[in-house]
């Protein structure tokens, strides 16, 4: 897998992943750059100099911003390992992707998730997105920082998180007002893919469904931004 993007590598480097080598554009003078290439070498990952064409040529997302880190293919965590993370937490937070196939959407997700301190994401092995060097890219390296599970049976996954006393709501239209709804405590966000929503049969194993109020003509948000709005309320609840 290819990481690119100057903040994408510089994320990178801070995780405990194998890096293979980082290629760095010739003429990266910057501080910032700079501050990469030595954040790079103190942890004695090779780095190798070329020419802008070079990492043109490497390229996959044709914007690489002059760094491009070789690693392994992404490790997903075991869906069993994140539950046990969270086990005994307080505030336990979750959040299920049910059908986002948009890596541009998960890239987005992911990089909203770690910053309001989700503790994982489960998403599907089936209709939806992988973490790819895009989404990777689009997370601005986020997806280092936050494990995400892969599972066949997201419904079987929901009666496994309610098992642990955690609160499922699905994010979808007709539910109660997701500004007068407690998201104190052990809860998991559902959110639906960009055209289908929540499944109908994976909204009636979810504990509750909450909205987004919406006042203007169109009654829906992309999926990314509604996932930034139902995470970043109950963050805000929890901050109270």
């Amino acid at each position: 897998m290819k990481i690119e993007g100057r903040n994408s590598v510089r994320e990178l480097l801070k995780t405990n992943k194998t890096i293979d080598k980082i290629l760095v554009a010739n003429g990266m003078r910057s501080a910032e750059d700079k501050a990469v290439v030595d954040a790079a070498k103190k942890s004695g990952v090779k780095v190798q100099f070329a020419d802008k064409s070079i990492l043109d040529k490497e390229s996959e997302t044709r914007k690489h911003q002059g760094f491009i880190a070789f690693v392994s293919d992404y490790k997903y965590a075991e869906f069993d390992d994140l539950i046990s993370a969270v086990r005994g937490k307080d505030d336990a937070f979750l959040l299920l992707l049910d059908g986002v196939e948009d890596p541009h959407n998960l890239g987005s997700i992911i990089r909203v998730a770690e910053c309001a301190g989700v503790d994982g994401i489960i998403i599907g092995k089936h209709r939806s997105a992988s973490v790819t060097e895009s989404v990777m890219r689009i997370s601005e390296g986020g997806a280092n920082h936050i494990k995400i599970a892969k599972v066949t049976n997201l419904n079987g996954a929901i009666d496994k998180i309610k098992e642990e006393n955690i609160w499922v709501y699905a994010l979808e239209l007709g539910g109660q007002n997701i500004y007068k709804t407690d998201l104190t405590g052990r809860i998991c966000i559902v959110v639906g893919g960009e055209d289908t929503g929540v499944n109908s049969l994976t909204q009636k194993k979810c504990d509750a469904k909450i909205s987004i109020p919406m006042y203007g003509k169109v009654n829906s948000l992309n999926a990314s931004v509604a996932t930034g709005v139902g995470v970043f309320e109950a963050l805000r609840q929890r901050n109270v």
